[in-house]
């Protein structure tokens, strides 16, 4: 039978239609929520992980205003749009006043072991979403009942992995906030307008390959090891390093903050963004601040052709801006953000050390800086932590003197918040 000439033009114009013109929305709120409901956002669904039932690749799942991921984790199994920040009615979304938690504590979650977050497998053209989520790790971390010192208002210290179980307590989690699973499969990943607070081992850390990778316009404060690092799992390797490139990844306009070594000695690891291997980065206009180690971290062999870092803010490390060398090479370089520009990179324009102002709890800064700036070469005027100290109009330090050991306390989300929208040329903005 023949098909008349205005169905096969409808049936074409229909197989025509992008992907998303077809994908269901569901809505999540864990305050007037049920489970039983169709998750309309009249009739919302209570928990993320019903909806992530529910839904098919490429869906979108819209989030409300509350607490979710109680019991510690949540796990994404395939490619959809997670976006929270919403208001009760899903009328208005401000990821700041409508905030939406993922946050465990140390009572729900008890010894659950898995990030925060976890997005397992995509295909080629397929999008992983994320946008608009507070992850906070500072609730089911385990800290130390004795505060730092005295009166001292920052908090208690989070116990290190070697100690992690003490009066009772169940132990830290040294899994990361958000992580992408390996072997990564060929899809894109977004992950934008989003605060990652308080993550005892990376904020954001996991395989990529083919696709692209963008981390834009977040805040990271508070986290262990690194803020962000995004590894290749294809390519090809050669016997000095990688040879060949399979993906990208977009690092830029995220504010990173007070991020801590991987042991309390505070001397391995402690770095903003660690440029890892087989894969091209672009990082650029990011706040890098306040680490224990370098800003960024490129020692994995990366061709300098791979990379592109400008117009970075980069200040405030213990041991310079960039931990650097050269492929083949094992030696490892600190640097300063002057010295960006001598790099061979396809890109090391317009990086600045510049102390830029930012709106951080002055009492946690000052513990920071007491614990993480305390050798011989920081006692000195013109050092780079007496520098920052003067920035924020605080004493000077002139000769080494006893100091609280400050590791990983937990920072506030009140005072994380007020990161976005610091700076109006580089750093998180504040989300639309």
């Amino acid at each position: 039978m023949r098909v008349p000439l205005f169905i096969s033009a409808l049936l074409g114009a229909w197989l025509l239609l992008p992907f998303s013109a077809l994908a269901a929305e569901f809505h999540v709120s864990s305050v007037i929520g049920n489970d039983e409901n169709p998750g309309t956002p009249e009739a919302p669904l209570q928990s993320i992980e019903k909806a992530l039932k529910l839904a098919k690749v490429g869906d979108t799942i819209r989030v409300a205003q509350g607490t979710y991921a109680e019991q510690g984790c949540i796990e994404v199994p395939f490619p959809v749009t997670l976006l929270g920040g919403y208001d009760s009615d899903f009328q208005t979304r401000d990821i700041r006043k409508f905030r939406t938690l993922l946050q465990p504590t140390n009572d729900t979650a008890k010894t659950a072991r898995k990030p925060l977050m976890t997005l397992k497998k995509s295909a080629p053209g397929q999008h992983f979403t994320v946008d608009g989520f507070i992850f906070d790790m500072g609730l089911r971390n385990s800290y130390s009942d004795v505060p730092e010192s005295g009166d001292t208002p920052t908090g208690a210290l989070l116990l290190p992995p070697a100690f992690n179980k003490k009066n009772d307590k169940n132990p830290t989690v040294t899994a990361q906030c958000l992580f992408i699973e390996t072997p990564a499969s060929p899809g894109d990943v977004t992950v934008q307008n989003n605060l990652f607070a308080n993550c005892a081992q990376f904020g954001i850390q996991g395989g990529h390959k083919q696709g692209t990778f963008r981390v834009r316009n977040n805040v990271f404060v508070a986290n262990r090891m690194a803020a962000i690092e995004i590894f290749g799992t294809g390519g090809k390797k050669g016997p000095k390093g990688p040879i060949s490139s399979d993906g990208e990844v977009e690092i830029a306009y995220n504010t990173i903050a007070f991020t801590f070594g991987r042991l309390a000695d505070m001397k391995d690891m402690g770095f903003g963004i660690r440029v890892m291997t087989m894969l091209q980065y672009h990082i650029h206009h990011n706040i890098i601040a306040f680490g224990t180690l370098t800003g960024l971290d490129h020692t994995r062999f990366n061709p300098g052709d791979w990379i592109r870092i400008e117009k970075n803010a980069v200040f405030g490390h213990r041991e310079g801006d960039l931990l650097f060398a050269e492929a083949g090479n094992v030696e490892m370089a600190r640097i300063a953000t002057t010295g960006f520009k001598n790099l061979a990179l396809a890109a090391n324009q317009g990086n600045s050390s510049a102390k830029i102002v930012l709106p951080v709890s002055v009492t946690y800064l000052q513990a920071f800086l007491g614990a993480t700036f305390r050798d011989s070469a920081d006692m000195v005027s013109g050092s780079d932590a007496n520098t920052v100290r003067r920035t924020y109009q605080l004493p000077q330090v002139n000769e080494p003197t006893p100091a609280p050991h400050l590791y990983g306390n937990r920072y506030t989300i009140d005072d994380a918040l007020r990161l976005f929208g610091a700076h109006k040329s580089v750093g998180a903005k504040a989300p639309k």
